[in-house]
């Protein structure tokens, strides 16, 4: 990832190579109304703002929020202009994503465990084939 630059406005380029997403990303949050660049013609001009956006975006997406739930956490600060609200909504939202990504974590750990005692039985039972074991 290259360095931000310090100039209101980035280009789709610039954006795409300083936040590593695809130009269909950016057009696709724009689309949905997550960003909302500078048009002049056919191009795209970004501000801080949604450098802003796009950050906090990519950081939910990371984390497992739905677009939705992003959308929501970004109207919050847009609404009063300070991010109380927001950080409240968002450490909300962390704590249940949390949880469940702990429980997501506990099935997997339990399917594992199951299948590795399959695996141990069949080998126990000499029914693995001669290349597998």
């Amino acid at each position: 990832m290259t360095t931000e630059t310090t100039t209101d406005t980035m280009t789709i380029r610039e954006m795409c190579e300083t936040y590593n997403v695809t130009p269909r990303t950016l057009r696709f949050y724009e689309a949905k109304e997550l960003l909302s660049p500078i048009r002049q013609g056919t191009r795209r001009l970004f501000t801080r703002r949604d450098r802003a956006r796009l950050k906090l975006i990519l950081r939910g997406k990371r984390f497992g929020f739905s677009l939705e739930d992003i959308r929501q956490t970004l109207d919050l600060y847009d609404r009063d202009g300070s991010d109380a609200a927001q950080r409240q909504r968002i450490y909300e939202l962390a704590l249940e994503r949390l949880a469940s990504m702990k429980d997501q974590r506990d099935e997997l750990d339990q399917a594992i465990a199951d299948l590795e005692a399959e695996l141990a039985e069949a080998r126990a039972m000499g029914l693995v084939p001669r290349q597998a074991a």
